[in-house]
Formats: C-alpha cells, structure tokens, sequence
C-alpha cells in the first residue's frame, strides 16, 4: 500500500472519508447507490461488474459476491466471466453485460452500431444508462483501490 494510514485507523475508511472527506463521501455515496437502486438482474449485474474487477485485478472485488435477498451468483459464476464468449452458463443479457464491461473498460471507442444494435435488442435504453454508471463506478472504484493498495489489506463492510 502506498498511503499511510495512521495506527488504528481502518484503511479504506481513512483514504475514502478522512483523507478527502468532500470527494470521498461523494464517492462513496454513489458506489453505494449503485447496490441499492439498481433495477438490473443479479446475474447481469455481477457479470458486469466481476469482468470490471478481473480486468482492475482488484483483490476484494474479486472476492466480493453481490447479494440479493439472501441469493448469490454460483460459485463457478466468476470462471464463466472470464469465460463469457463461450460459456454456456449465460443468457444473452449476462453474455452482454460482460461483453459491454469489457470492452467500456478497454475498448470504449471501439462500441459500434453492431455492438449497440445488439445491446438495444436486449436492454432498454434506462438499463443501458444504469448498466454504464454501474461499469463506471466499479472501474473508477475497484482501479483506485487497486492502484493504492487498499484492496489487498481492506474488506468491504459485510463482507
């Protein structure tokens, strides 16, 4: 880890709220509201959001299961991820969220009409606009984490 945090402080709370409370909160507040007002399936939602930590390499992302009213995705969910052009685990909304996770994370300019025309036949433009938020906070999130070493010495409450 590259910040020092100071003797019994929790890392990821001090770099998150004390060290720029203003900032910090805020993000902290949107990585939260992307847990609690999503509207996307828990299958589609973890498919996005375990490509975007398997490409960050973030530690507890990767460790990380989202729950949903006492559900997880299967434990082989993450391999199929990694695996999301051939498995046959997914349907096509969770081939495509891991699909558009990936490429948003490393191919973003390379999101042609053939790509969109796929992903409107599948999602509606409301899950398309939550689907990119969610992809955005979890890259932004699970990288800055990553970069500071925070992932390898924190867990995520509840967790």
């Amino acid at each position: 880890m590259i910040i020092d945090i100071p003797e019994g402080q929790e890392p990821i709370g001090y770099v998150w709220g004390d060290m720029v409370p203003g900032i910090g909160s805020a993000a902290a507040n949107f990585s939260l509201s992307v847990y609690e007002h999503t509207t996307l399936g828990l299958r589609e939602f973890e498919a996005a959001r375990l490509r975007i930590a398997q490409i960050n390499g973030c530690l507890f992302c990767l460790d990380w299961r989202t729950e949903r009213d006492g559900h997880k995705v299967e434990e082989e969910f993450a391999g199929a991820v990694s695996e999301w052009r051939t498995t046959e685990a997914f349907d096509d909304r969770t081939r495509l969220a891991a699909e558009y996770a990936e490429r948003y994370a490393l191919d973003h300019h390379g999101l042609d009409e053939s790509f969109w025309a796929r992903m409107t036949a599948h999602y509606s433009q409301h899950e398309i606009v939550e689907l990119s938020m969610s992809i955005g906070s979890w890259l932004a999130f699970g990288r800055l984490n990553h970069v500071l070493g925070l992932d390898a010495v924190c867990v995520l409450p509840g967790h």
